[in-house]
């Protein structure tokens, strides 16, 4: 669910999160102009290319290149930076916030070209540690291998996350508290400021209505964890690398990066150099048009048409962290998705997709990456001590005016 509600702002709360007085004191009491296809610069509101990026980045050690996960232009756009810099002589190192640091070795195979594409997914397990489609991110990983540029991988295992949301940071089992930094800052007034934004225009108690005091800091201090797991990773590959001049670019979700509150706040327990950012920005969202955005929001700014559906359709649900049936659990289920209309709720268990019994959430992913817009699945869920066969149909809605 955090992956969702981190990957972009929530529909209602856009506008509101774009211009929030919080972040860098020498940006924050200002705007700075987005333009459609133009990357601004916030330091000096100039509005440049890629290609003009290098240089700006010359002095910069970590650059963290926020994304929509589902957003295909997002990933475009991380591609051009990354061959910028490459190209530009610079020596360019990828973190990843699709695996755990604990899925290292599959990924230095992975840029050192002994696996296949279709070897690669499966044995790095892509579709259980991330989910999202393998399309929208084939042509960055295509280009680190044949550049052999190294790729890391910067985040925790999602259930030591799971852990921290449920019973906080102080009470995590030693085994737990193994996979994350000894140093992490969870109490932050801007940081919380910002988190509780991003559940704006959302109702019922998974999106925070209703929610005490205690829950809003365990999920901050879950939110915490996570930024400060990729930070310390991602620094430590850099220091690794041996070369002042090199360049560690995190592939993260922009709620990992805005006002420099995520990973760039916890990231400065470890480094001293200098971080950037790169956030994109929808230009035409669902709450207007979008002309500028606070200068605090992040170093640089990419404007990007709305995108109203997804490049690859999705249920639209999410299930449990867990194993087995757990991992098939349906949580959540957004509005107006595919998911509702085929009329699967909170509570039912995934039993099969198309005939083909589910284990767990990996092999769930995978065969909703063969999905396209147009296609059918049939769907069996365990409702309490009942099977029900469902039809979904993956196809979009129309909304007015767009």
């Amino acid at each position: 669910m955090l992956v969702l509600l981190l990957a972009a702002p929530r529909a209602g709360a856009d506008n509101k999160i774009l211009h929030l007085a919080i972040g860098d004191p020498a940006r924050r009491d200002r705007e700075a102009p987005v333009v459609l296809d133009g990357l601004t610069d916030t330091a000096t509101g100039e509005v440049v290319t890629p290609d003009d990026l290098p240089p700006r980045l010359a002095k910069t050690g970590l650059l963290l290149l926020g994304e929509e996960h589902t957003t295909m232009e997002t990933h475009q756009i991380q591609l051009r930076i990354l061959r910028a810099l490459a190209d530009s002589g610079r020596r360019v190192l990828i973190g990843l916030e699709m695996f755990p640091y604990t899925a290292q070795a599959v990924l230095d195979e992975w840029t050192t070209g002994t696996l296949s594409e279709e070897e690669f997914i499966r044995k790095s397990r892509w579709y259980e540690h991330w989910g999202y489609n393998w399309l929208y991110y084939r042509d960055i990983f295509l280009f680190a291998r044949d550049r052999q540029i190294p790729m890391f991988a910067v985040n925790t295992p999602r259930e030591v996350v799971a852990s921290v949301r449920k019973k906080g940071l102080a009470n995590l089992s030693p085994e737990e508290a193994a996979h994350i930094p000894d140093r992490i800052d969870a109490d932050n007034a801007e940081h919380l400021l910002y988190f509780k934004t991003t559940f704006e225009g959302e109702e019922g108690p998974v999106h925070g209505a209703g929610m005490g005091d205690q829950m809003w800091k365990n999920m901050l201090s879950a939110q915490a964890t996570w930024d400060a797991t990729m930070g310390y990773n991602a620094v430590q590959a850099w220091k690794r690398a041996n070369d002042p001049s090199a360049i560690m670019a995190v592939l993260v979700g922009l709620g990992h990066v805005a006002y420099g509150l995520g990973i760039e706040r916890q990231a400065r327990n470890w480094f001293d150099g200098q971080i950037a950012s790169v956030i994109p920005v929808t230009v035409n969202g669902p709450d207007g048009v979008v002309t500028s955005v606070r200068a605090s929001y992040a170093n640089f700014l990419w404007g990007l048409p709305h995108a109203i559906d997804s490049q690859y359709p999705s249920l639209g649900l999410s299930t449990a962290v867990g194993q087995g049936e757990t991992a098939r659990r349906v949580i959540l289920v957004q509005k107006n998705s595919v998911a509702e209309r085929a009329g699967i709720k909170p509570g039912d268990v995934i039993v099969s997709v198309d005939g083909t019994a589910l284990s767990d959430k990996e092999a769930y992913n995978r065969l909703m990456a063969g999905k396209r817009w147009g296609d059918r699945a049939q769907i069996v869920v365990r409702r309490g001590d009942e099977e029900v066969t469902l039809t979904a149909l993956f196809r979009r809605t129309v909304k007015e005016g767009r």
